[in-house]
């Protein structure tokens, strides 16, 4: 699999992030696509923005999706869409009360026009990282809603959301697969007396999980239907010691991947995709072939790992500074227009599709 990246937060200095128009990829699609299932990805993660189809509340602008629908299709490219990748429209208020029902009639109607373009199987991802958004822009305040200290409330409101477009996706078309993205992520103590301080860190990322399978906070709507496949995100940068430096991958206090899939497994019994995987620049290969090695031994030991995304699959603009990010086997130039392949990173992704 392969994922553009698609971020739309607004950060706190007011500016809008939109990925996919800075990079151009909303204008490429159709190519960025069909370089991606020339290497055998014929599966990749994108994005409706929610910002630029309901600017007005209740009223609907597809133009800035249906492209990218149809080159989809044209490509042979079956698409994961997110629904709400960090951004929500300017005019809400997002400790609203009634925010999740606007979400949901949101994703409805995206369920109803799926449905119009083609009849196949749809795959959505309602909200990305609800407990990285909950971290950083509800505990930290680096994007919308801008709060510290309010982790855990926004961790519960986008959760409503989550469950509530569930619901209504699989309302208009029952067969719909949903895949709830978040961190898997592993903390080892700095001293002993921290252990149960990082453990409980640990243990975090299953929060949203478990309330959207209703085993926690039930007043929230979840229930063991709606967790349906379960999308794990894993980078460099994923595990570290409590209050201190990353872990390195081989290094003491290291956790395997296919440990971690595993344990994720045995709670859940659910389906598993790595949602988001990768590495900047020449590290690229070397991180992917790892990946491989690691979700090929949780696949040999029963855990059933559907897919694996890399992510982003093409280069992007950095979210604060647009710093040029050199990722995935699509290679852009500096002005965002040509794209071709890159040698490296292709070889790696056909390596692991055997």
């Amino acid at each position: 699999m392969g994922g553009f990246e698609a971020a739309t937060m607004v950060l706190d200095t007011g500016r809008r992030v939109d990925v996919i128009t800075q990079s151009r990829h909303d204008a490429e699609a159709d190519l960025d696509y069909h370089l991606l299932a020339r290497i055998g990805i014929r599966t990749v993660r994108d994005a409706f923005r929610w910002h630029l189809i309901e600017r007005v509340p209740g009223r609907y602008d597809w133009s800035s999706v249906l492209p990218m629908i149809r080159a989809a299709a044209s490509a042979g490219v079956e698409v994961v869409w997110d629904l709400c990748h960090f951004g929500l429209p300017d005019d809400v208020d997002a400790w609203s009360p009634t925010l999740p029902q606007r979400f949901a009639d949101f994703a409805r109607a995206a369920a109803q026009l799926m449905r119009q373009e083609g009849d196949g199987i749809p795959l959505w991802c309602p909200v990305n990282e609800i407990s990285y958004w909950a971290f950083a822009g509800g505990e930290q305040g680096h994007f919308a809603p801008c709060a510290r200290g309010r982790g855990a409330d926004w961790k519960r409101q986008l959760v409503r959301l989550s469950v509530e477009a569930s619901r209504a996706l699989r309302d208009v078309d029952p067969r719909a697969r949903l895949v709830h993205a978040d961190p898997a992520i592993h903390i080892v103590p700095k001293r002993d007396v921290d252990r149960a301080v990082a453990e409980g860190h640990r243990l975090s990322m299953f929060e949203s999980w478990d309330m959207i399978a209703g085993r926690r906070n039930p007043e929230l709507g979840g229930s063991p239907d709606l967790l349906d496949v379960i999308g794990i995100n894993f980078y460099a940068d994923n595990q570290w010691v409590h209050e201190g430096p990353k872990l390195l991958p081989g290094g003491e206090g290291y956790r395997p991947l296919r440990d971690i899939l595993a344990e994720i497994f045995a709670r859940y019994g659910r389906p598993i995709i790595i949602t988001e995987t990768g590495a900047e620049g020449d590290e690229g290969p070397g991180w992917l072939r790892g990946v491989a090695v690691e979700v090929s031994a949780a696949r040999a030991a029963g855990v059933p790992v559907a897919g694996c995304c890399i992510y982003p699959a093409m280069d992007y603009p950095g979210w604060t500074d647009n710093r040029h990010c050199r990722c995935g086997p699509i290679v852009v130039d500096a002005g965002w227009t040509s794209r071709n392949l890159d040698p490296a990173l292709s070889q790696a992704v056909s390596e692991y599709s055997a």
